[in-house]
């Protein structure tokens, strides 16, 4: 696949997600780390095809303001 390091997260949760997300982590943390990974990806994607979407004529692609974190 790629080369991959360990990074650490802090993140503020409503407590009953926080208490889904620690007990994720200890029974199956490569879930976890897919969840985050699928999230900063689509969030990477989004952003690459905001920047250079140049080339698209207004009104034909919708006006979609992503919701911040």
């Amino acid at each position: 696949m790629w080369e991959t390091r360990s990074v650490q997260l802090s993140v503020k949760l409503p407590r009953d997600i926080a208490a889904q997300a620690e007990e994720v982590q200890e029974t199956d943390p490569d879930f976890l780390s897919r969840v985050v990974l699928y999230g900063l990806t689509r969030r990477s994607i989004y952003r690459h095809l905001r920047e250079h979407d140049v080339d698209t004529p207004p009104g034909l692609a919708p006006d979609v303001t992503p919701s911040t974190p």
